[in-house]
């Protein structure tokens, strides 16, 4: 494994294995449960996120979501579930991949109807901003590196670039 000091670039399975997992619930979804092995910081990777999940049998990984700036990808390492992807369900198992490009990707979660845990290696662009989008309940959150804002969209209010300008400018203003 790597010191504090330099970046590993080789972890083996078993060093994998024993790094500390951080059990995280996603605070809209109570079936969520997810195990994280974070991988980035031993990399040293400052614009990639990578962790090896895992989701306990019954349970499911976050919430039916869509990303607008930071792509995902997900390899299946071991177990089996069922990927909800736009519209459809897809069983999923060991070598399964699956990618969801920002902004128009479809939206996506992963569930564990099994007996084992599904384990998977989530990787994806951290970009310091972004935005879910969770088609499903009709909200959204706003990450930042500061904070993390829950925003109902059916509350907020729609606005365009015709509401910022005012009735003497000339011109149009593009976004």
């Amino acid at each position: 494994m790597a010191s504090q000091t330099s970046a590993a670039s080789h972890l083996s399975a078993a060093a994998v294995q024993s790094l500390e997992e951080v059990h995280i619930r996603h605070p809209l979804n109570p079936a969520s449960d997810v195990f994280l092995r974070r991988l980035t910081p031993i990399f040293g990777l400052q614009r990639l996120a990578l962790y090896v999940a895992r989701v306990p049998p019954g349970k499911e990984s976050f919430l039916f979501h869509r990303h607008e700036r930071d792509e995902e990808f997900l390899v299946i390492l071991s177990g089996h579930g069922r990927a909800e992807i736009g519209e459809d369900t897809f069983e999923v198992g060991p070598g399964d991949i699956m990618a969801f490009p920002a902004p128009h990707g479809p939206p996506h979660h992963l569930i564990n109807p099994f007996d084992d845990d599904l384990v998977y290696l989530m990787g994806g662009e951290s970009s310091g901003f972004d935005i879910a989008h969770f088609p499903k309940i009709n909200k959204q959150m706003v990450f930042s590196k500061s904070e993390i804002r829950l925003v109902d969209v059916e509350a907020s209010q729609k606005m365009s670039f015709a509401d910022w300008q005012t009735p003497s400018s000339t011109g149009d203003v593009e976004p």
